[in-house]
């Protein structure tokens, strides 16, 4: 294959299969929040090609056909169980790709995609192919545009899955043919065409400088309607969000989040009395195992004040840590959903005898803007946790990983740590003396009180320091109580 050819009708009907990724760029997995651990892919019907300059057709009843700029690879010779090592000799061309889809039939082949991705016109390609060995497959730039606007950009830099290893990977359990085509999956962006957009995608060769040209499509609205014996489109919010990339795109209003009983008002109450004080009048309210015990502060002088989230680890095994360990798991979720002001709260049973956090899920609470992080169990890198502006309270330092001993199961539950029970929009308060709990039925009127006792014992202690004994001064009898009324009246 000379360094570039041009994408024919001879091309495409050479593709005996077309097969696509599901998730293969970083900025799209954080865009869906899910990270494969492997690629899985989808099969696409030959007759869904195109070629630049076509239209493509939003069937008719339908509202949301998907667009995704896609770099396609192009199997050059006969591959079958190659390694990954060899396997990007097997590919001989580069071009661009557009992985259209009707979100609005994705309800009726749940997996397979064919009714939502497989229409006529639903992959284009095109207009150059670059010849693979003229590229570096790393170095690979992919841009979609919507009207002229810049809507999706990505390398190929940092993928999930390098091209060779989707080449070898499926090679293992089937034949790829010379002309078969694979759509590697699409970065962030991908959003909502409609009738009357054209659509158009480029990939280029930053090490090279050549360039597919512009794969251009135009959306035309259909005219004839779905045959009533078959599948009929079936939208709600979620897809509406999901084809168009987020609720704000969609038109939709976000999710409204509960009003957190967490004022700056009452958060301001709460960081100036004691968590001494604030003990004693839950003690005073029938409330006595609402302290966070066993544990030691990264930052010393330090108050803080939050409301917990919470993440729960239960003990290790195997099988379970298969399914439930790798990738986007509960613990990673729980990082990444952290928000300003929150303080994440982990059950780790007291097992001392692993990590339950890291320096780079630390870095990304803080980045969050997270106020704390709370776990009954050990801390790795601990030095370096300890030097990031974010306060953590942990049982010990420990070397070893989190699978040692946990698997992280589940996020924002009811859960257990360092012997008190923590709920979701509890209100944390922590210093050198311990960490409370503190319902949030209850805050306002409890702060009230602790401010009303720290202003009695500093009364108190300034009589101490006058000479006075403490015997009926402290608790303050009838007469002394009083004599404090008349201090506070001169205070006021």
């Amino acid at each position: 294959m000379s360094t570039s050819s041009t994408a024919t009708p001879e091309t495409l009907a050479q593709a005996g299969k077309v097969i696509a990724v599901h998730i293969n760029y970083p900025s799209r997995a954080a865009e869906r929040g899910r990270t494969p651990e492997q690629p899985s892919y989808f099969l696409k019907p030959s007759s869904s090609l195109a070629l630049t300059g076509a239209t493509v057709e939003r069937p008719a009843g339908c509202e949301l056909l998907g667009f995704e700029g896609e770099i396609a690879l192009i199997i050059g010779k006969t591959a079958r169980r190659v390694s990954v090592e060899d396997a990007w000799s097997y590919v001989g061309g580069v071009t661009a790709s557009n992985d259209l889809g009707v979100y609005d039939l994705r309800w009726a082949d749940k997996g397979s995609n064919l009714r939502s991705k497989g229409g006529d016109g639903f992959t284009p390609v095109g207009p150059a192919i670059l010849d693979a060995a003229t590229v570096d497959p790393a170095a690979l730039r992919v841009r979609t545009w919507v009207n002229g606007e810049l809507a999706q950009d990505d390398t190929t830099e940092d993928l999930l899955f390098p091209f060779a290893q989707l080449v070898a990977d499926l090679s293992q359990l089937l034949t790829l043919e010379p002309g078969d085509l694979i759509l590697t999956g699409t970065p962030a962006g991908a959003s909502v065409a409609v009738p009357g957009d054209v659509v158009e995608v480029e990939v280029d060769s930053s090490s090279t400088g050549q360039t597919t040209g512009k794969l251009t499509t135009t959306v035309t609205e259909g005219t004839t309607p779905l045959a009533p014996f078959g599948a009929q489109p079936k939208i709600d919010d979620k897809q509406r969000e999901e084809a168009w990339g987020s609720a704000e795109k969609a038109g939709l209003a976000p999710a409204q989040e509960p009003a957190s009983a967490l004022t700056p008002e009452l958060k301001a109450k709460l960081e100036s009395v004691a968590t001494a004080t604030l003990s004693s009048q839950m003690r005073a309210r029938g409330l006595n195992n609402v302290s966070i015990d066993g544990l030691t502060g990264t930052k010393t002088g330090r108050k803080v004040v939050g409301t917990a989230r919470t993440l729960r680890f239960v003990p290790n095994r195997e099988d379970l840590f298969k399914s439930h360990g790798g990738g986007y798991n509960a613990q990673k979720r729980a990082i990444d959903s952290v928000r300003e002001g929150e303080i994440l709260v982990m059950e780790a049973r007291g097992e001392k005898g692993t990590g339950t956090l890291g320096d780079i899920l630390a870095l990304r609470a803080k980045h969050n803007g997270a106020a704390a992080i709370i776990t009954d169990g050990g801390v790795r890198d601990y030095s370096t946790v300890a030097g990031i502006d974010l306060p953590v309270y942990c049982a010990n330092p420990h070397p070893a990983v989190l699978g040692r001993r946990h698997v992280p199961w589940d996020t924002d539950i009811t859960i257990a740590c360092g012997g008190s029970t923590v709920q979701p929009g509890d209100i944390i308060v922590a210093d050198d003396d311990g960490i409370l709990v503190i319902p949030p039925a209850i805050a306002e009127e409890l702060v009230e009180a602790c401010i009303k006792q720290e202003h009695q014992e500093e009364f108190i202690a300034e009589m101490v320091k006058a000479g006075h004994g403490v015997d009926g001064l402290y608790p303050m009898n009838a007469a002394w109580k009083e004599k404090y009324e008349a201090w506070a009246a001169e205070q006021a």
